[in-house]
This record gives structure tokens, sequence and C-alpha cells, in this order.
């Protein structure tokens, strides 16, 4: 009965009682509170977390221009080379974003596949991808293989309208 739920207990010494500052120099953290003496850092030291505080001067992320546009939503598009394919699929494979992420080439995150034409292809593959190069293309169909180029139906990033 010793595993049971109603009787599971942090082990002996993990935790420890919440430490009271500021509560008598008897306490061994009285007068100060920890803090030591004088300085910003002892009278308001909520500032200093911030990430890019730099002592009151105008930090960096600031003072430097803003230009470009960065696009809050990408669509991440996996770029994998034929030299890859000829490697790791056998003759006659279906090349997938599945059977991608089987051998390894892509993270199962991975929403977009691009099929790129660095390399050579000597074996017949049929390649089921979201994008392909035109030199990629002619290698794969000068092997013997057929390629598929599904449709660009993402799902809408979340944060964006409904549209």
């Amino acid at each position: 009965m010793a595993n049971v739920l109603s009787n599971l207990h942090p082990p002996a010494g993990a935790v420890r009682p919440k430490t009271r500052k500021g509560r008598g120099v008897g306490s061994g953290l009285g007068k100060t509170a920890g803090k030591g003496q004088k300085g910003q850092k002892a009278r308001h030291s909520g500032n200093f977390s911030k990430m890019a505080f730099q002592g009151g001067q105008t930090p960096i992320q600031r003072r430097l221009p803003k230009r470009g546009f960065r696009n809050p939503f990408p669509t991440d598009i996996v770029a994998i080379n034929v030299a890859s394919l000829e490697k790791l699929f056998d003759a006659g494979a279906t090349v997938d974003l599945a059977s991608l992420v089987t051998v390894g080439l892509v993270d199962k995150r991975a929403v977009r596949v691009k099929i790129l034409g660095n390399g050579d292809l000597t074996r017949k593959l049929s390649v089921v991808v979201h994008a392909i190069s035109a030199g990629a293309r002619a290698k794969i169909e000068a092997a013997g293989g057929s390629v598929e180029v599904l449709p660009d139906t993402l799902p809408p990033a979340e944060g964006t309208a409904k549209g």
C-alpha cells in the first residue's frame, strides 16, 4: 500500500520552508533583506530583469532603425536535394512527407517539402511533394520516376482572420 496516490510525498529535504525576508536580524535575512547596502538594486530592483536593460541608456534595439517586413506567420518549406533521395530510398519507393519523416530527412513538425536538383539520381522514385524545382523534376523523370505536386492548401495560421 506504499504507492497509493493518497500516500505520495516528496522525498525528505526536497521541500524547504518559505524564507521570510526583512523580519529582523535574527532571521538571517533581516535589515537589508539580502539586497546588500544602498544602490539602485537595493532600492527598486524590479527593472533589472528586462532582457535589454542597459542601465537607463536607450537600448540598442530602440536606437537602431527598423527596416523591412517580417512575416509573423511564415510558411516554412523544408528543402531536400535529389542526392539525399538517392542515398535513403530504394528503387520504386514512394517519397512523400510521411516517408521523409520515417527516414529522418524531415522533422515531424514539417508542413511543406520542396525537392531541389543538387546531385544525381539513378533510381526510379515516385515523388509526392508540395514543390519541386525544374532541375529536380527533370532528373526524377529521366530516371523513370514520376512527380506529383500537391495543391497549396495550408490551414490558416493561428491568429489570422478566417477567409
